[in-house]
């Protein structure tokens, strides 16, 4: 049995056994912690999570120190504004394919995301994948996400939830990875057989966006293997790194540009400007091309992470 498949079948036994003991006492008080500022904090099946408010500002994260392992943040009295540029980047997808029906977001967080495209794309078909139960239930409590009429949420692991669609031919006109793990995206998330299911899933135009980043032992090794699946990407750099591709080639600059401009207002709102995102924008390969791409028998990102973090 491959190595992915049984951890996510370990760990979906490991929910159904242990159900009621993390369900019990999760939710009492909001003021759960003496800590200054944290009004949750709980140990799921999988990671530590923690609801950190200072002052205007409400964060999700997975370590209890202030700004270290952040996942999502809003400011409570203008909630449609973007704190972070990976959301930035992550929503320069709509400058690929302005016009989506069909949206999938792996991971969800705080759900910063998938409200703004909610918002923005009234009546869309939006399926979110969270494998963790727990961040699902934070995210309604703590983040006001409300999910729309045509907005599903999956408490699943995402690669299981991707072969499986595999069978019905979705069609998804845009798809977000942004599954982090507490110190980086699960290694069977990242592997090539991973992102052929991901594109067999996809519609023939289909857009990927994908939150890395631009400082990982992994770079050099992500690329290839995205570059390997889905050829020539738009390469987006902050402290993450957005990794954005089109089935069937990218799209000419022109039409980048007149896709930006039909979402200026929607975007400005929310704190995000073009300039911001087409300066961003580009093909530059800046990675090793001669790496070995990840596979499902070769995926070494805990070990070179690791070696990132100075564990060996």
């Amino acid at each position: 049995m491959k190595r992915w498949l049984l951890t996510a079948l370990t760990a979906a036994a490991a929910m159904s056994v242990g159900a009621s003991s993390t369900q019990a006492g999760i939710f009492g008080s909001p003021n759960v912690s003496a800590r200054t500022g944290v009004l949750h904090e709980e140990r799921s099946l999988y990671r530590n999570l923690f609801v950190r408010q200072d002052g205007d500002e409400r964060c999700l994260l997975f370590r209890a120190r202030r700004n270290v392992g952040r996942e999502s943040c809003k400011l409570m009295s203008n909630p449609d504004h973007l704190i972070f540029d990976y959301t930035h980047m992550m929503l320069a997808s709509l400058y690929v394919d302005p016009a989506p029906k069909k949206i999938l977001i792996i991971g969800l967080g705080g759900a910063t995301i998938p409200d703004a495209l909610q918002k923005m794309l009234p009546g869309v078909q939006l399926d979110i994948v969270e494998i963790d139960p727990a961040v699902d239930r934070v995210a309604r409590k703590y983040f006001d996400f409300k999910p729309a009429a045509k907005t599903r949420v999956f408490v699943e692991d995402g690669r299981v939830f991707v072969k499986r669609a595999a069978r019905s031919k979705p069609n998804y006109d845009i798809v977000m990875l942004d599954a982090f793990a507490e110190d980086y995206i699960p290694e069977h998330m990242l592997t090539r057989e991973f992102l052929q299911e991901v594109k067999s899933i996809m519609a023939p135009r289909g857009v990927l966006a994908a939150n890395t980043w631009s400082t990982s032992e992994l770079y050099d090794y992500e690329s290839a293997t995205y570059a390997d699946v889905f050829g020539p990407f738009y390469n987006l750099k902050s402290g993450n790194r957005i990794i954005l591709t089109r089935l069937g080639g990218l799209p000419a600059p022109e039409e980048l540009r007149a896709n930006a401009a039909k979402w200026d207002p929607q975007l400005l709102r929310r704190g995000v400007e073009r300039g911001e995102l087409m300066g961003m924008i580009n093909t530059r390969v800046d990675w090793d091309t001669k790496v070995r791409v990840l596979t499902d028998q070769f995926s070494p990102s805990n070990v070179l992470n690791a070696r990132k973090r100075g564990g060996g």
